[in-house]
């Protein structure tokens, strides 16, 4: 199955530039990890098989990280860097036409992955550590501009500032992610390598990770692309009921239609296979993708 987006026929490599609102890209989730919420690969040759399977399902970026997002043992840059290094060098020999995404907060740590060949930092912590996009700059990839309402990395928000219901949790993660684009700029980060992220279930309720998606198209008209990383997440399971990471899937499916309608540019997920075929049928509905088998009823 082909990606829903296209490399760049320069380099051969997939462009940040190709994703966009009705063309959004698939990011998959490599955890290179022994203790992820939902799924992890021990070692790096686990973790470069899963590579292998999301790209031949339709990704074109793959995000890997080597630190659990929640609670957990403290993991020491040194064994960050060992623990995905590896890995993107091997899959920059293997697929030289993916997108080879580090999900980090530390900025020695995106420095040895720029150098091993990633082409992107997904720092899902909001700019705790400032270097990394002077790292982004250095070394002309891309980042991530993330939000998560002051937390610390890898601490769970409880009773935040927000309000169960308020609308001010849009208006404080705008200004959270136009913070971090600017300051982005700033350090020599080229605009169409900035990607924002609301971050639904970072320092937000079920509520407020809801309300986000509800009003995506305020992200979407900052004219950045959005990132949206809602893959099996507690605000989903909340919304079927009490649904583990396991049993999220369906649900995923559904907010990924709806994140894509509403202008998603790109979509981290466990599942490129059944996030490929939600934005096939979404973008077939709304026009800007046609059917790639029509047959039906013409002949």
């Amino acid at each position: 199955m082909k990606g829903s987006a296209e490399a760049n026929p320069a380099s051969g490599r997939f462009d940040l530039t190709q994703a966009r609102a009705g063309r959004p890209a698939i990011m998959a989730v490599i955890n290179r990890t022994t203790d992820s919420f939902y799924e992890s690969a021990s070692t790096a040759e686990e973790a470069i098989a899963a590579v292998g399977e999301a790209v031949a399902a339709g990704a074109d970026i793959v995000d890997i990280g080597g630190v659990r997002a929640g609670r957990g043992r403290e993991i020491s840059v040194a064994e960050e860097i060992d623990r995905v290094c590896p890995v993107i060098e091997a899959v920059a020999q293997s697929h030289p036409g993916v997108l080879i995404s580090v999900d980090t907060w530390r900025h020695e740590v995106a420095e040895a992955a720029c150098a091993a060949g990633s082409g992107l930092l997904n720092d899902t912590w909001a700019g705790v550590d400032p270097r990394l996009a002077e790292v982004a700059a250095a070394h002309d990839v891309g980042i991530v501009c993330s939000h998560t309402g002051g937390l610390d990395p890898r601490t769970d928000a409880h009773r935040n500032r927000y309000g169960l219901h308020s609308g001010e949790v849009v208006d404080r993660t705008m200004a959270g992610v136009m913070a971090l684009a600017a300051a982005a700029r700033t350090a020599g980060v080229a605009a169409e390598k900035i990607i924002i992220d609301p971050t639904p279930d970072f320092g937000k309720n079920t509520f407020q990770s809801l309300r986000l998606l509800r009003e995506l198209e305020r992200f979407v008209g900052t004219g950045f692309p959005v990132l949206l990383a809602i893959s099996r997440k507690d605000f989903i399971g909340e919304a079927i009921g009490e649904a583990g990471p396991g049993e999220r899937l369906n649900g995923t499916v559904a907010a990924t239609a709806l994140a894509v309608a509403k202008g998603a540019a790109m979509i981290r997920t466990h599942d490129v296979a059944a996030t490929a075929e939600a934005i096939a049928v979404t973008l077939a509905i709304s026009g800007e993708a046609s059917p790639r088998h029509a047959v039906r009823g013409l002949r």
